[in-house]
């Protein structure tokens, strides 16, 4: 049964859902999530944030990996991106605004509600604006079941991403959450972060104000 609590240097874990199967996998030292997204129907694969550990990665991808998808600019969540593409030849995915700031060229621009295709399955793409400017998170709305939002640094089982004590980019970020996430999708909606354990909406929905009163 997939839980999603891994740890650095220790096995990944598994979700198999009816047209979607994901793999989570933490790597590097701060403890980072990669997440492998392989369609069913088809095989094609997506990775999101080639963070650590190539060796690791190319393990769980294997060579045919199409797609490597990057949450945002920050470096712990790019180390092995230019190593995975020269093993793979993967296109690379990114934020226009956060691109710039990944040293390796992005093929394709993901802007807010761009429908992002792995094979036979769609991805809405969201754009969240506070831990960076051009951080992305991603829902896939299972056809025969609840949501799945993967949302690298900017939701996390007891808050929000880090803003570094800025309230403008606290606000942003937060009211950008309550409004894309918290707003559209209901509370079994699982959550996958960018670090650390899985949580769902409904677990989280509870702190939402006592969230905005302390800030951060």
């Amino acid at each position: 049964m997939y839980t999603g609590n891994v740890r650095v240097g220790g096995p990944g874990d598994v979700r198999e859902l009816p047209h979607l199967i994901i793999s989570k996998l933490a790597v590097g030292d701060y403890n980072n999530n990669s997440y492998l997204l392989r369609c069913r129907q088809t095989g094609e694969q997506a990775l999101i944030d080639a963070a650590a550990e190539t060796d690791r990665l190319l393990v769980l991808t294997g060579e045919t990996l199409r797609t490597v998808i990057t949450t945002h600019q920050h470096q712990d969540h790019w180390g092995s991106l230019a190593d995975l593409v020269k093993a793979t030849g993967a296109r690379t995915m990114a934020h226009p605004i956060d691109a710039p700031g990944i040293p390796v060229p992005t093929d394709i621009y993901l802007e807010e509600g761009v429908e992002l295709t792995i094979g036979s399955v769609q991805l809405r793409v969201i754009h969240l604006v506070g831990h960076t400017d051009g951080s992305i998170a991603f829902v896939y709305d299972d056809p025969e079941g609840t949501s799945h939002v993967f949302t690298g640094d900017c939701l996390f089982p007891g808050g929000v991403g880090n803003t570094w004590g800025d309230p403008v980019a606290f606000t942003s970020l937060l009211n950008g959450v309550e409004e894309k996430i918290f707003g559209t999708l209901s509370d079994e909606t699982w959550v996958y972060p960018g670090h650390g354990d899985d949580t769902t909406l409904g677990a989280q929905r509870p702190n939402l104000a006592e969230w905005r009163s302390r800030g951060w």
